[in-house]
Parts: structure tokens; sequence; C-alpha cells
């Protein structure tokens, strides 16, 4: 494997967990940010799912993000997969990025919606509640939410579903 880029929308701006080599904004058709798939390991428990962001297949939408693209492409997808794929609630997909220095093809983590950890149609405050509440094995499910918002803001990608979910679990605590 000569390059891997792959797609940060959540958890992997602001925890890579791979050497980045270099990141470009980026935005991917046809998916939306969201937190719908249940997190029984890292972000709850089995007994008290909490709730991770994952893409969403949906007509018309973009999301921004980043492009990461790896300094040691075949250590970073064997790690990317040990985490990303731990309970394969995700698909691993090739999809094309836009960004300001052309398309690249990434790595990328789609929610699979026939799985039981897939959480779809909860609102925005049925995920502040379950959000306000979760723990699991890599800390708290607000921390995981805070780290997003601040992530995005700092590489200034404006997401209001995230602004509005850190208020409302802000109110619910």
């Amino acid at each position: 494997m000569t390059e891997l880029w792959v797609f940060g929308y959540g958890s992997l701006i602001w925890n890579a967990g791979f050497d980045v080599a270099e990141t470009r904004p980026a935005r991917l058709t046809g998916y939306r940010r969201r937190f719908c798939m249940w997190s029984i390991h890292h972000r709850g428990t089995e007994a008290e799912p909490g709730l991770v962001l994952a893409l969403e297949p949906a007509a018309d939408v973009v999301c921004e993000g980043l492009a990461l693209r790896a300094a040691d492409p075949e250590p970073a997808l064997a790690g990317l997969r040990e985490r990303e794929l731990v309970s394969s609630a995700y698909h691993e997909r090739q999809l094309r990025l836009a960004t300001p220095d052309g398309d690249v093809q990434a790595v990328a983590y789609v929610v699979d919606t026939t799985h039981r950890q897939y959480a779809a149609d909860l609102s925005l405050e049925e995920q502040a509640r379950i959000i306000a509440r979760a723990h699991g094995g890599r800390g708290p499910n607000t921390e995981y939410l805070h780290n997003t918002a601040d992530a995005l803001a700092s590489h200034d990608i404006h997401d209001p579903d995230i602004d509005r979910l850190t208020r409302l679990v802000r109110d619910a605590r």
C-alpha cells in the first residue's frame, strides 16, 4: 500500500490513533455525521449504551471533515480496523472526498443500517439524554461529544446538530 487517506468526521479528528502526514479539509457527499450508533464498548456498556458518531447515508447532504493521510499506511489501517470494526457495526468503505487540492479516495467507516447497534431516528433531545449519562471503557460519552465539538470548531467545521447537542447535554446535567 503506497498511500492511505482516512476520512475524519468525529473522533478521528481529535484522536486519529496513527501518525498523520498531511491533513486537508474534506467534503463527503451523500452521508451525514450523526450520533446514530449505540456504543457498548468505548462510550457505553451493554447495560447502558452510549452513542457515537457514524456516517449515515442520506440524500442531498454533505459531511464536512478532514482527509488524513497516514504517515505509515499499513499499521495505520490495521489500527483503524482494530478500533473501528470492534463490533462489526461499521462497514469499511473507500469513498471519494473533495479537498481543496483535488479529490482523494479515502477509507471511511459507514454505519451498517441493519446492525443492532444502529440507532435510527433518535431526536437530538433523546441523543442528549443518552450522551449525558453514558460511560464506557474509554470514558464518559460527554467527553466524546465535547472533544468532537471542540475539534470541529478548531478546524472551522460548523455542524449545527453538534452545537445543539452540546447545549442540550450541558442543560441535562
